[in-house]
């Protein structure tokens, strides 16, 4: 039977007061104990939980936050794609809303990430998550750590335009080639020295726990950087358009 208290959270995220909704929700965990908010939360629709999710975040903390479970809050925050926003404005607040959720107990990353593995859209999630950290992966992938000692010689040497990306990628392409992509990079960080309960923790925890979904968001990364570069090559060959001078010219003459 539907709990009643879907259709007031419903009505609440509909006119828009989404801390009114959280508050009636937290009001369950209060009154009929944190189980009932559980049960309550999985007869919710995943956009209902979601945005709850997106008003609350890792600064703001949220009973729905610390109660749903990863299955709830995969199945919601993959929706997060489907608003039709540009990457660079919903990614931050996709990050921040995956990390309160993810470090929230010991063990919920990987719960998480277990689900996301699982779903088929797990990974094109976590290469939005992981949105502004794309060089760091790569590179944790290639060399075994976030930022790899810079070569001083190939820093001074000079280079093209735009090639870098291209040089990386290539070099990532070796890497991950015969399936044997994690023997080829051994990680040289502990999980200590990534702990930030943000994206850094979240790669190490991948990279170790979830090493095939690990290799395919790196391939999702290529993939992306690859039409960005394609799609930069075009706008620069693209013809600029100048203004017609043609009637200046005709008034040109007809003065003379």
């Amino acid at each position: 039977m539907t709990h009643p208290a879907i259709r007031k959270t419903r009505e609440l995220i509909l006119a828009g007061d989404i801390s009114a909704a959280e508050t009636h929700l937290a009001t369950i965990a209060e009154t009929e104990g944190d189980r009932a908010l559980v049960n309550v939360l999985e007869e919710m629709a995943p956009k209902d939980v979601l945005a709850v999710l997106r008003e609350f975040d890792s600064s703001k903390e949220s009973v729905v936050n610390l109660l749903v479970t990863p299955e709830q809050f995969v199945q919601a925050v993959v929706l997060e794609r489907l608003y039709g926003e540009k990457l660079e404005e919903y990614a931050p607040r996709l990050r921040s809303t995956m990390n309160a959720v993810m470090y929230r107990s010991a063990d919920a990353c990987s719960d998480v990430l277990d689900c996301l593995s699982e779903h088929d859209d797990g990974v094109r999630v976590l290469a939005d998550y992981f949105t502004d950290h794309y060089d760091a992966l790569q590179s944790l992938a290639i060399h075994g750590e976030f930022e790899a000692d810079p070569d001083l010689e190939a820093m001074l040497a000079p280079k093209a335009a735009n090639t870098w990306d291209a040089e990386r990628v290539d070099e990532l392409d070796q890497g991950l080639e015969a399936g044997d992509a994690m023997e080829l990079a051994k990680v040289r960080v502990q999980r200590s020295e990534a702990a930030d309960s943000d994206w850094m923790e979240t790669a190490w925890v991948l990279r170790h726990e979830f090493p095939d979904t690990f290799a395919l968001l790196i391939e999702e990364i290529q993939q992306r950087l690859a039409r960005a570069r394609e799609e930069a090559a075009i706008q620069a060959q693209a013809p600029r358009v100048t203004p017609d001078m043609g009637d200046d010219e005709d008034d040109e003459e007809s003065a003379i």
